[in-house]
């Protein structure tokens, strides 16, 4: 996994200290908390904030916090560290958790942390932010935190609907403080440095034979949303610590220098432009110019590649490369950085949807609203993909060419320029360990050979491939899989056979057989995963890239699986097989030009830059091989590949195969995966209760049923059920039918969430299994071949004396019974799919249940894109 080092940037720590409360008892031991830590991250072992970018905040007003949370967020560009430590409190039902300060009562004069703390960070120009609470129900945090949009990774000091310390710890601040202070000053034995997950665990380990308050183990917990690299917090060690970097060091130096001179250059010039009146430059000898802002450049890639390609993009903006001129950009210093690169990801369909949509994403970002057609009406790009990119590196080639082609001929703000390559990485089946396929070649097989060699009569396994629709690899393993199936060449086959599709897809349309990324595919194999009707990977061969299958197999972070200690046992590891001929992702770079950008000539100069440096050997190449991508001139892995461990199952000897292919073949690659599929009807079941609104569940909730709203269409209806019933809201059988199933138009079902986000909800339990079971009753009843309920929910909180008797074995009787619909849940509430009743009705129904959390819409979107593809006879 990629570390996000931040030394050299501009970092910003905020350290926000209660001890002293007017109307709460005071907590003694916070007292020296700020101060200790302040010491700690300035320790030059620590050597990632210098002087100047620690704020200690001893707030005894709300505003007081708002007020630095404005400041940091503002100034942060690399890492911004925001801590608290003081009195927390929570509602009645767990939700919304205050942060007090001191003057905060009970209910008053409270600063909220979904509403005012979140909505700050949200806004933050810093490339990586990390959380630290330590205070009373801090584990409460972590559902609302689930709605950020920007990286951060969250550390809460207990587990949730936990007191922690009492406030009488000895002097030198709190428990668990110390513990961190510790870490971060001493480092870890065997470590060349802290990162945020080794801090997490280290915690743990220290704070096992602690106990809170209530008598329960005292367990910090964490979480991470928009990102799944980790982040460097000290760069203290036990061992011999190797020195900063040289560059790192003069950059430092030269900020310092400029904030220096630029303050005493203020001075002079206010006492004396007044003095001389005729004075109009002060000349100062030996002063540095101050650089001005780096040009910020925004770059969109799939959800696989963002970790390398952050990685990537902080060596280029510390590397001299990004000192050199660029045309059009005025008369600058020459050591200045040039560009700053901001680098996020989404699923294919919505760049897809993005581009088509240009104009709406250009009118949303410049705040004029819908510049597109009227059909655009219903996507938000702005939301998701998000900002207009300056660059795009899609998975493949045919990701440009099906962008391309759902854009509009005249008239789009958006122009793409199609570079080339900058990494590649082959396109693999993982065949479990232990049922390596007899007499197949692992480093070239005819997809005909794979196909016989994993089908009942041999290894039975169940091929399992990301959804063509949301992911590039998808995409390229069809294509492969219509254009190459007897291992000729893939750019000489000419138009697919659409037989040859209808039965390659029956052996990959086994319920939830398509994921929306390789990532996401591989975390639901993980031995540790346990999602709630997770697939047998005993008996299962992904469909993936040969980077993501090293990564899972050496334990790396996956998806929205975190890193493992160490490599997965042989029992538990997939050895790679090549598809002969198959293209490789070859992760093209493309330069988005807007229409009426004002400084277009130095953007599109630093665009160039950032993509020759990528493609040099002695630059980007470095950085991506060492992730695990091959090199764009056909050299090896680099040193530190993860390819070069034998424990990754990978071929050295299987080639790279460039996408030959053309836009026409892949068009009609995906129009023969369009004609391979069956109908389908999903029901949307929607929990519209009050305690939706709680913990920041409702926007994801909506986000959810909106992402299912985006795949509709003639072929693939919808319905969107909602419970309890406004109207009827004592009824536990009453459900509100907002659209009837059958729908192929998404605009009704758009209007209906948009009343919900408005505040269309119900101030009654939601009782899941009577809404269900009327929801399975419908279903049952459908005409469509393929069909699912969609089940989005906070919690079943319908129990109580009018509940009808024996519901429950109800339910689980109905859907057992034909013909099969399976139940796709989303679980918001606290304990996600750790109920009986979920995982009891996913693996009776053949469904899903998907906890909430970062990657939570995306993964349910790729269970959901499985539904028009599954057969009776698979099931």
């Amino acid at each position: 996994m990629s570390e996000y080092d931040a030394r050299g940037k501009v970092n910003r720590a905020l350290l926000i200290c209660v001890d002293d409360y007017r109307h709460l008892r005071p907590l003694p031991a916070v007292r020296d908390n700020p101060e200790e830590l302040e010491r700690v991250l300035l320790a030059p072992g620590t050597d990632l904030f210098t002087k100047g970018e620690v704020v200690i905040c001893r707030p005894q007003e709300p505003w007081e916090v708002e007020q630095a949370l404005d400041a940091v967020t503002q100034e942060a560009r690399g890492l911004l560290l925001v801590y608290f430590s003081g009195h927390g409190r929570v509602g009645r039902d767990g939700g919304n958790l205050q942060l007090m300060v001191g003057a905060s009562e009970r209910r008053h004069k409270t600063v909220s942390w979904q509403d005012t703390v979140l909505s700050y960070l949200d806004n933050a120009r810093a490339d990586r932010i990390v959380i630290v609470l330590e205070c009373c129900y801090a584990g409460n945090a972590g559902e609302a935190f689930h709605a950020c949009r920007t990286p951060t990774s969250l550390l809460m000091a207990a587990q949730p609907n936990r007191r922690i310390f009492s406030g009488e710890e000895p002097t030198g601040g709190s428990v668990f403080t110390r513990a961190l202070r510790q870490i971060l000053e001493q480092g870890i034995p065997g470590k060349r440095f802290v990162t945020f997950e080794d801090l997490v665990r280290e915690l743990r380990n220290q704070l096992a034979g602690e106990r809170t308050p209530m008598g329960d183990v005292w367990e910090p917990r964490s979480a991470k949303q928009n990102t799944v690299d980790d982040v460097i917090l000290s760069f203290a060690t036990p061992g011999i610590r190797p020195p900063t970097p040289l560059r790192i060091r003069l950059r430092r130096r030269l900020n310092t220098s400029f904030r220096h001179w630029f303050r005493i250059l203020m001075v002079l010039a206010i006492i004396a432009v007044p003095a001389t009146a005729g004075v109009v430059l002060l000349n100062l000898p030996g002063a540095a110019e101050a650089c001005p802002p780096a040009l910020e450049l925004r770059l969109l890639t799939a959800p696989e590649a963002e970790p390398a390609l952050r990685q990537a993009a902080f060596d280029y903006e510390m590397s001299a490369a990004n000192t050199r001129p660029l045309h059009g950009e005025g008369d600058l210093p020459d050591d200045c950085r040039r560009a700053q690169i901001t680098v996020y990801s989404a699923a294919k369909d919505q760049v897809d949807q993005g581009f088509a949509a240009a104009g709406r994403w250009q009118g949303e970002a410049h705040g004029t609203g819908n510049d597109g057609p009227d059909d655009d009406k219903g996507i938000d790009p702005l939301y998701r993909p998000g900002p207009q990119p300056d660059i795009w590196i899609p998975e493949s080639t045919a990701d440009y060419y099906e962008a391309r082609r759902g854009m509009p001929a005249k008239g789009s703000p958006a122009t793409l320029h199609y570079s080339a390559p900058v990494a590649y990485t082959p396109l693999v089946v993982g065949i479990p360990a232990h049922r390596r396929l007899d007499d197949v070649e692992p480093a070239g097989a005819s997809w005909r050979e794979l196909l016989t060699g994993t089908d009942r009569t041999h290894r039975d396994l169940r091929l399992l491939r990301p959804s063509p629709v949301l992911s590039g690899t998808g995409l390229l393993h069809t294509l492969g899989l219509y254009l190459a199936h007897d291992g000729s060449d893939a750019a000489s086959s000419g138009a697919p056979d659409l037989t040859l599709a209808r039965h390659a897809e029956e052996r990959l349309s086994a319920p939830g057989s398509q994921y929306a990324g390789s990532t996401e595919l591989l975390c639901s194999l993980r031995p540790d995963a346990d999602a709630a009707g997770s697939v047998d990977r005993t008996k299962s061969a992904p469909l993936v890239s040969e980077k993501s299958l090293a990564d899972y197999n050496l334990g790396r972070a996956t998806g929205s699986c975190p890193a493992l200690d160490a490599p997965l046992p042989l029992r538990n590891r997939y050895v790679a097989y090549y598809p002969r001929h198959v293209p490789a992702l070859d992760h093209p770079l493309i330069r988005v030009d807007w229409h009426g950008t004002r400084d277009a000539t130095p953007r599109q100069a630093a665009v160039a830059g950032f993509a020759t440096w990528l493609r040099a050997a002695d630059g980007g190449q470095r950085t991506l091989t060492a992730q695990g991508y091959r090199g764009v001139h056909g050299t090896g892995p680099g040193a530190g590949s993860p390819l070069l461990d034998s424990r990754a199952d990978v071929s050295l000897l299987a080639p790279t195969v460039p996408l030959g292919a053309d836009p026409d073949q892949v068009s009609q690659v995906l129009d023969g995966y369009d004609k391979a599929q069956k109908s389908s009807q999903v029901l949307i079941l929607l929990d519209t209760s009050t305690s939706m609104a709680d913990g920041g569940r409702l926007p994801t909730a909506l986000r959810t049923a909106g992402r299912v709203l985006e795949m509709v269409g003639a072929r693939h209806t919808y319905g969107l059920w909602a419970f309890p019933d406004r109207a009827h809201p004592t009824d536990a059988d009453a459900v509100r039918e907002l659209v009837p199933p059958g729908s192929a138009d998404p605009a009704p079902g758009r209007a209906a969430l948009d009343r919900i986000a408005g505040g269309e909800l119900v101030e009654h339990g939601a009782a899941m299994e009577e809404a269900l079971t009327r929801a399975v009753r419908r279903m049952k009843k459908s005409p469509a071949t393929n069909k699912a309920i969609v089940l989005i929910l906070d919690q079943d909180d319908g129990a109580g004396p009018g509940r009808a008797a024996g519901v429950e074995r109800t339910l689980g009787t109905l859907v057992e019974e034909g013909p099969e619909v399976p139940v796709l849940a989303l679980a918001l509430g606290k304990n996600g799919c750790d109920t009986f009743a979920l995982q009891r009705l996913a693996e009776a129904s053949h469904g899903q249940c998907v906890p909430g959390g970062p990657q939570a819409v995306d993964t349910l979107a790729g269970r959901i894109a499985s539904i028009g593809t599954a057969t009776k006879g698979d099931r």
